[in-house]
């Protein structure tokens, strides 16, 4: 496939047939079977798995999003207001990329590049473009670029192997080169708190700061980095530990083996809404979750998706520590990262800031503080 460096205008319309299909599939769910709630659960949390969901999504929270999908959810409504949000495509290194892209009406505003994570899409960060494009609000607004990372959303099925961090950080320097950006930010959630650091690494002439919500810094396995580790850090780890042994199911298979599980994706959307229920849960509203799985299977990228993950477990290992000035906004109640090992992987982390609120979906359920941290971050580097 030939790139097509020219940006072509892009408007969600999704054909009433596939609507109806995708109702028709909801109304006919077979549900699945589960233990009774006292078996379950005695209501108390351990660590970071919620009450009721010990075995997984619980039946009560399936049902209860597919019945509002089915009698409440209005897509028409939602293509409208994501419609009116500036999109375009573009193809780069063989991939269609989806993206928004809106200006600040401040001229001088600092361009970023916000890349979310799984299992999201750009809908991640549409709630927070108003906030970031203010031209009046403290600190630095923003001229946003926010894309649908390969294989995700619009961006489409990914085509061939290989579309791992490193390659969608290189695609991300490469569309802000085509949309005439010389210095700009770039900043993430989840995956895309992997993906800023790379395009930080790739375009270290063009890139001024890095911002992501967690850094994923972990042990060496040498005994050494433990002395003199605050308990808190400590705290920290157990609690690491007991997400990776309670929680980290979806990425053990979707790293090891996506495609068995991408055949009932494809073709149940209550399947596709508790897959990425898993991590979403009740931090986003029944509207936010809903869109994200009707976006997953209006474009069938479940498998696409999730193999990002494979790609990811077998792309090479980094080169060094990054050196771009890096900043940290920490959320309550969210991965909860280690100074001493994230300074072992960059080398200029120039802000740190905990908050005592806000989830892993902080765009969702703590905007406010999210907007405030890039705002000042960047302000302090235009």
């Amino acid at each position: 496939m030939t790139d097509h460096p020219v940006i072509r205008p892009f408007r969600i319309s999704i054909p009433q047939s596939e609507l109806d299909d995708l109702h028709t599939r909801l109304a006919r769910t077979r549900w699945a079977q589960e233990l009774p709630a006292d078996q379950v659960t005695d209501g108390v949390q351990q660590g970071p798995v919620m009450p009721g969901w010990e075995l997984g999504v619980p039946l009560s929270y399936v049902r209860r999003l597919v019945a509002y999908w089915l009698e409440e959810y209005d897509w028409r409504a939602t293509e409208a207001k994501l419609n009116a949000l500036p999109q375009f495509t573009t193809t780069i290194d063989g991939q269609n990329i989806h993206f928004l892209h809106v200006r600040s009406a401040d001229p001088d505003a600092v361009p970023l590049i916000l890349t979310h994570g799984w299992p999201n899409c750009f809908v991640e960060y549409a709630g927070v473009v108003g906030a970031l494009t203010d031209p009046d609000g403290p600190g630095t607004p923003f001229h946003l670029v926010i894309p649908d990372v390969p294989g995700f959303g619009f961006s489409g099925p990914t085509a061939e192997k290989g579309w791992n961090h490193l390659r969608t950080a290189r695609a991300w320097a490469e569309l802000m080169r085509r949309l005439g950006y010389e210095r700009y930010g770039a900043a993430g959630n989840d995956g895309g708190s992997m993906i800023s650091p790379e395009i930080g690494r790739a375009d270290p002439e063009h890139v001024i700061g890095v911002h992501v919500t967690q850094i994923f810094s972990f042990p060496s396995g040498d005994p050494a980095e433990f002395d003199g580790l605050p308990p808190e850090d400590f705290g920290k780890l157990e609690f690491l530990k007991a997400f990776n042994d309670e929680m980290s199911g979806y990425s053990q298979l979707q790293g090891t083996k996506p495609q068995n599980l991408a055949h009932a994706l494809a073709d149940s959307p209550a399947g596709q809404l508790a897959w990425i229920g898993q991590l979403l849960m009740e931090s986003v509203s029944p509207e936010v979750a809903v869109t994200i799985a009707t976006i997953y299977w209006l474009t069938n990228t479940g498998a696409s998706s999730a193999r990002m993950y494979y790609e990811v477990a077998h792309q090479s290992p980094a080169a060094g520590p990054t050196t771009i000035p890096l900043g940290l906004a920490q959320f309550a109640d969210d991965f909860q990262s280690i100074r001493r090992f994230a300074e072992r992987d960059h080398a200029n982390i120039v802000s740190w800031n905990a908050y005592d609120r806000g989830s892993h979906w902080s765009s969702h359920d703590a905007p406010d503080l999210l907007v405030g941290d890039l705002r000042q971050f960047f302000g302090k580097l235009r």
